[in-house]
């Protein structure tokens, strides 16, 4: 008779367990037991977790505080899917599975732009072409914004990768995002970018950024909820969504007047729009969209779209944010959901969770999306 193990546990028994299961981070770590478990129990789905400054998870929107071993001297800087994009203060770079531990060394991005010890000056974001779990060769590319000033865009492939190709914008990115296998770029003046790559090499390079689209109805409008009266700032995003690609403006305002106005940290989200990418050649633009076809949209330093029926609590066409911008020690501060039908912002955990105290670090809040 044949030694059976762990792995061959029928899929239906499987997922008995992990509903037996009160904890969301057993249930996380039951996936990190080998991969026919991580693959079977997909299909029973787990919401969404926003970093928070001390190197815990709190679980949205119940409020559940996850407590797992992370790397110590390292800072996190942002995500993608279930893998968190730390950075050393020498400037060495990883993506750490914090559920697995699975790690996957990058190259010094860290030292790409403007870098010193812990105070940080530059934003990087990085991203990978598929949601599948990353392999030892993953590409990796990284958007680097310098004070809003200036970017760059990286492109590297580990393990241990001992360079990298990069290419500088003639103006700044907002953000990045793979598309149907292509690497696109958020631009200034309404412009969306294709980053071309060379694949036959070694080492996948950067060959041109050709600009597909720059212009749009809607552009110059605003939601209802920004006023008109003051002044606004804006954040973009570039987001795939049940195969569109999205971009996501976010609106802030301030209460403050005079000089403190300028600045962003000062300021309060007030509104959200969406507009779709037209790709073909007789739509070339950006088309205003009302509503996101049943998915929640998730937007920070590592922006995401997941269908809202699969997750608990996770509700359809809002767009969760969170505070990506000048660092502070509360996490849930300017951060919530925005629902695209009533135009209404709520908080991001309802009002009978607590409030998680907590006492230092320096993280920044990201989101991550455990196994999906």
């Amino acid at each position: 008779m044949a030694t059976l193990s762990w792995s061959d546990l029928p899929p239906d028994l499987l997922v008995l367990v992990l509903e037996c299961l009160p904890s969301l981070a057993d249930r996380v770590r039951l996936r990190t037991v080998c991969h026919p478990w991580r693959s079977n129990a997909r299909q029973h789905s787990l919401p969404p977790l926003l970093t928070l400054p001390d190197g815990t998870f709190l679980s949205i929107p119940d409020g559940e505080v996850i407590r797992m071993p992370v790397p110590k001297d390292a800072r996190c800087c942002g995500s993608v899917d279930s893998c968190l994009f730390l950075m050393e203060i020498d400037g060495g770079c990883s993506l750490v599975n914090p559920f697995s531990r699975v790690t996957v060394e990058l190259p010094k991005l860290g030292t790409v732009g403007c870098y010193n010890s812990f105070n940080v000056t530059s934003e990087h974001k990085p991203v990978i072409p598929s949601a599948l779990d990353l392999s030892p060769d993953s590409l990796v590319a990284m958007l680097i914004l310098h004070d809003r000033r200036g970017s760059k865009v990286c492109i590297c492939q580990p393990p241990i990768a001992t360079d990298m190709s990069s290419a500088r914008a003639s103006w700044p990115f907002d953000d990045i995002a793979f598309f149907n296998g292509k690497l696109h770029g958020l631009g200034d003046r309404n412009k969306l970018f294709v980053i071309d790559m060379d694949y036959e090499s070694d080492k996948p390079k950067i060959t041109s950024i050709r600009c597909i689209i720059s212009y749009g109805y809607g552009l110059r409008d605003l939601p209802q909820s920004v006023s008109r009266e003051k002044v606004h700032k804006k954040r973009e995003y570039l987001v795939e969504c049940c195969g569109r690609l999205l971009r996501v403006r976010r609106f802030f305002q301030s209460d403050h007047h005079g000089r403190t106005s300028r600045y962003l940290k000062h300021h309060n989200t007030v509104g959200f729009d969406v507009f779709e990418a037209g790709m073909s050649a007789n739509s070339g633009q950006w088309r205003k969209v009302n509503n996101l076809g049943g998915q929640a949209l998730f937007v920070g330093r590592r922006s995401k779209s997941l269908p809202a029926v699969e997750h608990n609590g996770i509700q359809r066409d809002c767009i969760y944010f969170l505070r990506d911008y000048c660092p502070t020690k509360d996490p849930l501060r300017d951060s919530g959901m925005y629902n695209m039908r009533t135009g209404m912002i709520t908080p991001l955990l309802s009002e009978t969770v607590a409030v998680p105290q907590l006492h230092g670090g320096n993280w920044c809040p990201t989101w991550i999306f455990p196994y999906y």
